[in-house]
């Protein structure tokens, strides 16, 4: 008989639990959701008008169910105890010290929710490993959490990995492509798996809902990312190749993406890709191939995040060549800086390079993003390669409210976000308030480039040659 789920908890209410706990109590009305996270300002923000993350259509969901079946609240060990079926869904980042720094992730917030588990529950428990982890993660948890529970009390361990894409996270959610569940391939097991499964399929059909091992459905949450960022690094290698030749890389995106074998999706060539996950995630695979002894396979990884990079540093080398070779004191004008639009999360973005480098070759820096905060972008600006100090990072950089102000008397103009009133922008008010020759340099590939060239602007984009 599969286990009936009536209360859910999930331990962390960051961009994967929020947005995935609040479907789940939209979709099911007659299960009591709680989202817990010590941290008492995101709880209050989440109980706010003004929720702590942007992602559109979020905040209809959330306010659709909230003081119903949808709760958050910091009152962890409450939550734990009551529920049947637990969510893990806490931050894994890269480990900054230690072994495997820069490409491990860092387990410790998975360990202590765990260990938080075991020790709180005092009834049978699913746990379902949500969080974006290491292969063979499952089976330290159940390990940790055999070795510290109760008498007559059971964990069932299960791999659940989020296939989300900021932005776009609540249609993922609402129709996804396929739902992952991971579990031991046992009696229990597989009634866990089942006990899960009845909760997606109040509105996802049975065919889109996968069970596999659990260390498939780690693995396949790794490895779609990282052949997600494998194709981008592919097409923005080939943008380079574009530039130097003069094929435009639209064009060859356009005719290899009619190919069935290939499809057109994550062809862009852009400034590079950024997110919480893709790079991190290849790093992942990278230090697990290297501890599994295949360093033919961690190279091939690695690279495509090497390629990123790479990206990043043309793109600003042409912006510096194309200005007579020097940014000295020029005013550049950045029109975005999360890392991708419909979406204020900027982890791993373009834009921060950009603008770290320019900050280093003495520019003065206006950025514009319509959903990031000023105070985020000073958070994400300071560090060893510039200053730590605010004040005098705001001797170069100032955040503006629209693009219109980050553009008056600019030298240049980045786009380094593709938010898509970038495309509608005035731009011949924007013209006629910047400084001569005006330049704008497009790296996603958004702006109709001959329509700015005949208000006057010199155009350099991404993937097309400036013959």
């Amino acid at each position: 008989m599969t286990t009936q789920v009536k209360k859910i908890c999930c331990l962390g209410a960051g961009y994967v639990g929020g947005p995935t706990c609040a479907v789940i109590a939209y979709k099911c009305p007659h299960i009591q959701v709680t989202i817990v996270d010590v941290n008492e300002t995101r709880i209050n923000a989440w109980n706010s008008d003004n929720l702590p993350i942007y992602e559109p259509g979020l905040d209809k969901v959330v306010f659709d169910r909230r003081g119903k079946n949808l709760f958050f609240t910091t009152e962890v060990e409450k939550a734990i105890n009551e529920a049947d079926l637990i969510f893990v869904s806490v931050n894994t980042p890269t480990k900054k010290a230690g072994m495997g720094a820069g490409y491990a992730a860092d387990l410790a917030y998975i360990e202590s929710a765990t260990r938080q588990i075991a020790e709180v529950a005092r009834s049978s428990k699913i746990v379902v490993e949500k969080s974006t982890v290491p292969c063979r993660t499952a089976e330290s948890m159940r390990t940790i959490l055999e070795a510290n529970s109760h008498d007559d009390i059971r964990f069932d361990i299960l791999s659940n990995p989020e296939f989300l894409a900021e932005g776009t996270a609540i249609n993922d959610l609402l129709y996804p492509d396929r739902v992952l569940i991971g579990g031991l391939q046992t009696p229990e097991g597989y009634k866990a798996q089942q006990a899960l499964a009845k909760i997606y399929e109040q509105w996802v059909p049975k065919d889109k809902i996968i069970t596999t091992n659990l260390w498939s459905s780690e693995l396949s949450k790794l490895a779609a990312n990282a052949l997600l960022a494998q194709r981008i690094s592919s097409i923005n290698a080939l943008s380079a190749i574009c530039e130097a030749t003069g094929a435009d890389i639209d064009e060859v995106a356009y005719a290899c993406g009619r190919d069935s074998r290939i499809g057109p999706r994550f062809l862009k060539a852009s400034v590079g890709f950024g997110g919480s996950c893709f790079q991190k995630d290849i790093l992942n695979l990278v230090y697990l191939s290297e501890q599994l002894n295949l360093p033919e396979v961690a190279a091939y990884w690695k690279q495509v995040v090497d390629l990123n990079e790479y990206q990043k540093k043309r793109f600003v080398s042409r912006i510096i060549k194309t200005l007579f070779n020097t940014i000295t004191n020029k005013r550049i004008a950045v029109l975005g800086f999360a890392f991708k639009k419909d979406t204020g999360d900027t982890r791993e973005s373009a834009a921060i390079t950009l603008c770290k480098d320019f900050i280093q070759e003495n520019a003065h820096v206006n950025i514009y993003d319509p959903k990031v905060s000023e105070q985020q972008i000073f958070y994400d600006l300071s560090g060893p390669e510039v200053t730590y100090d605010i004040k005098d990072l705001k001797k170069r950089v100032t955040v503006v409210q629209s693009a219109y102000e980050a553009s008056a008397n600019a030298d240049a103009i980045v786009v380094a976000t593709e938010w898509d009133e970038f495309k509608e922008l005035d731009f011949e008010r924007i013209y006629k308030s910047m400084n001569k020759p005006a330049f704008i340099f497009d790296g996603r590939l958004i702006l109709d480039a001959e329509k700015l060239k005949s208000i006057g602007f010199r155009v350099h984009t991404i993937g097309r040659a400036n013959f």
